[in-house]
C-alpha cells in the first residue's frame, strides 16, 4: 500500500512539471514573401556596414586630430568613406529601405 502512495505522489508531482498542454488554436502558416526576406537581410547587412562605416569615421577623425595621419592618408581615408557612404544610400534607394537603424530593444538603436 505504502507503494501505491508513492506512486501516486509522484505522478502527482510529474503532473505539476510536466501539465498536460492545451489544446488551442493551430497557429496559422506564416506566409514569407520572397522580395521582404531579401528587403530584410539587406536592411540588415546595410545596418551593420553603415554602424562600422561610423565607427570607422570616428578612427579616422581621431587620428587625425592627433596628428598620426599624413596628408595624403587623411585624404585617401576621407574619400574612402564618401564613396562607402555613397554607395550604402544607393543600395538603400535600390532596396527601398528608408531607415536602417535597428532597434535593438533596451540596448536602444544600433545607429545613433
Amino acid at each position: 500500500m505504502r507503494s501505491d502512495a508513492l506512486e501516486d505522489f509522484v505522478a502527482v508531482l510529474r503532473q505539476e512539471q510536466f501539465p498536460p498542454k492545451k489544446q488551442g488554436p493551430k497557429p496559422c502558416r506564416i506566409h514569407v514573401d520572397s522580395e521582404k526576406v531579401e528587403q530584410g537581410l539587406m536592411k540588415l547587412v546595410l545596418a551593420l556596414v553603415e554602424f562600422l562605416r561610423q565607427i570607422l569615421e570616428k578612427q579616422a577623425i581621431r587620428k587625425m586630430e592627433s596628428g598620426r595621419l599624413t596628408t595624403e592618408e587623411i585624404d585617401r581615408l576621407g574619400t574612402t568613406l564618401m564613396k562607402l557612404e555613397e554607395k550604402i544610400k544607393e543600395l538603400q534607394e535600390h532596396f527601398a529601405i528608408d531607415d536602417l537603424n535597428i532597434n535593438l530593444g533596451p540596448l536602444g538603436n544600433l545607429i545613433d
